[in-house]
């Protein structure tokens, strides 16, 4: 059929940061479709293991590598990995990403300067702003420097980065991981106009809320599994009054990624449960 995911069949997808929770489910929905993985995560044995679960179940050929998206020769080494397995990249999908405590406020706002001071934006470790900055922004940009060029030259082909709706809509407590999605929105723009001409595609997906191991120390009770009042906050602030299930992500990746959607780039599509339309009342 004309309008189906079928030419996907036996693409070569790159997804880093893909033995995290998105992650997973992004490259398990795209395994289902016939698309080739191969998995890129700092943790070689969670990598290898998602692999094997995604191909044990898809049947799709599906690799799992270690892989530093801050290091060039990682990324590099990983690509001959990908080639030597699978073939030539097809897709390119910018996965890596994650907060720190060291980049989180402890207070959402300051009330009492005196009391607050220490809790707040004066208080956070400016390494914990390097350590966000450098693996959500550049940990988009290198991976797309050493696997761009294969999809340029080439004249095909698509790239997909992971922001948040924390680019929108900055939260309060994480300054450095809200200026970090955003500037991923920025270099999407940037990335697509520069590559128009090129035959490549560059989109973003914007998540809403969804539970991950990078955010769930601060949207749920560690000791009860209830939701703190920051969670509280955020589903009476979603008109689909919940947080997302990780596979809701999977139908707007595998369509930026297809050929149904060869005139689209440039956006960044949030997948939000209508978090972005709703202004509180």
């Amino acid at each position: 059929m004309k309008y189906s995911f079928e030419h996907l069949k036996n693409k070569v997808a790159v997804l880093t940061g893909g033995a995290g929770v998105i992650g997973t489910a992004i490259a398990t929905g795209l395994a289902e479709s016939g698309i080739k993985m191969a998995i890129l995560d700092i943790n070689e044995e969670a990598a290898v293991k998602v692999a094997e679960d995604i191909k044990a179940k898809t049947g799709t050929d599906c690799v799992g590598l270690a892989c530093n998206v801050l290091d060039k020769d990682s990324l590099i080494q990983a690509k001959e990995k990908v080639h030597a397995a699978l073939g030539p990249v097809d897709i390119l999908i910018n996965g890596a990403g994650g907060n720190s405590p060291k980049a989180t406020t402890k207070v959402e706002t300051i009330v009492d300067v005196e009391k607050d001071f220490q809790d707040s934006f004066f208080g956070l470790d400016s390494s914990g702003f390097d350590w966000v900055f450098d693996l959500n922004f550049k940990g988009t940009l290198l991976p797309t420097m050493v696997f761009g060029e294969e999809l340029v030259r080439s004249g095909k082909g698509s790239i997909l980065n992971v922001s948040s709706m924390n680019s929108y809509r900055p939260l309060t407590k994480i300054p450095a991981y809200s200026a970090a999605k955003s500037s991923i929105n920025n270099f999407t723009q940037w990335l697509s106009v520069h590559f128009a001409k090129t035959g490549v595609r560059v989109n973003a997906v914007a998540p809403g809320f969804f539970l991950t191991n990078q955010n769930r120390f601060l949207l749920t009770d560690k000791e009860t599994g209830e939701m703190t009042p920051r969670g509280k906050k955020i589903i009476d602030n979603t008109p689909m009054g919940r947080y997302g299930e990780v596979d809701e992500l999977i139908g707007t990746c595998l369509y930026l990624v297809s050929d149904l959607a060869q005139f689209v780039t440039g956006i960044v599509i949030p997948v939000d449960g209508g978090y972005s339309a709703f202004g509180g009342v």
